[in-house]
């Protein structure tokens, strides 16, 4: 990859690590369902800017924008909302470990899925590895007691889940432009979650600027204009290189919880996130195949 490809991957990387300190930040003033309800919407309004300014083609029938709930859904509105509402119990440094389970779940969803691709033998090995980190993550925090972390942990596994199921439902839209999907998936979260957002959290009062700034953020700029990047990246230097995101982001939540939020970094956290990264480079295949020499 040259320069550039690799700033935008690392630039990605921070930036959405950088999300989990932004729900933070949204959840002192706002509900979690809410949270994401002004994510989704944010980001949609980003990305339906830059479909009109480029003037792309937008398919869009009856049975797709039906289509678009459930895939919006499962690929927006309910991992954000899952993230926030674990985070009221768990610092934005666990919940960015727990995010890198997203390829492992990816791989063992659709080695089940029909059609989709069968899991290898190293691909079972980072699936193992990556369920191990879980367990190193969530024990202590049993032992100490801490039942409603623990339960927050169980709950924001949840989220990777989603991203596992719609990675796979994505296959189905391969025709479809991947802004314009964006768009379209992030309309149809913004109408599926917000009567939920009000029927949990009740009508959102914002009186805080830091709550409209964040919103901005994690809307516009790490939801809208981060998929558009993504989405320009990925044909350029394909998924396996793309997916180096994945090691990025919670390294940048980890710091940044610690450097803006003032969190600590537990042990179980430093051990949990490394055995995840084993199973993260397991599911790569690139290190493995240069410690044998296969191409």
């Amino acid at each position: 990859m040259v320069f550039k490809d690799w700033m935008v991957i690392i630039i990605l990387g921070i930036g959405w690590g950088m999300s989990f300190v932004f729900n933070e930040i949204l959840l002192r003033e706002l509900g979690p369902v809410t949270v994401s309800l002004g994510r989704v919407s944010f980001g949609a309004a980003g990305c339906w800017a830059w479909v009109l300014l480029t003037r792309r083609n937008v398919p869009l029938t009856p049975r797709l924008a039906l289509e678009m709930l459930g895939f919006g859904a499962l690929s927006f509105a309910f991992p954000f909302a899952i993230y926030a509402l674990g985070q009221q119990s768990i610092a934005a440094g666990m919940a960015g470990i727990i995010n890198a389970m997203t390829p492992v779940m990816v791989v063992l969803i659709s080695h089940f899925w029909p059609e989709g691709e069968r899991a290898t033998g190293p691909k079972t090995l980072g699936v193992l590895f990556g369920f191990l980190g879980i367990v190193i993550l969530a024990l202590p925090v049993l032992q100490r007691g801490e039942s409603s972390a623990f339960l927050a942990i169980l709950i924001t596994i949840g989220a990777p889940v989603c991203y596992g199921i719609s990675g796979n439902l994505a296959r189905r839209y391969k025709a479809i432009d991947p802004a314009v999907l964006a768009a379209l998936g992030l309309t149809g979260a913004t109408v599926l979650i917000a009567p939920l957002a009000i029927w949990h959290d009740g009508w959102p009062v914002i009186t805080r600027a830091e709550t409209w700034g964040a919103l901005m953020m994690i809307g516009f700029v790490l939801t809208s204009a981060s998929f558009i990047a993504f989405y320009w990246v990925l044909p350029r230097v394909g998924p396996t290189n793309t997916s180096t995101v994945t090691f990025i982001a919670p390294i940048s939540a980890v710091l940044l919880g610690v450097y803006l939020l003032g969190e600590s970094i537990r042990m179980e956290q430093a051990l949990g996130m490394a055995v995840i990264f084993c199973g993260l480079l397991a599911i790569d295949g690139r290190v493995l195949k240069r410690f044998t020499g296969s191409r």
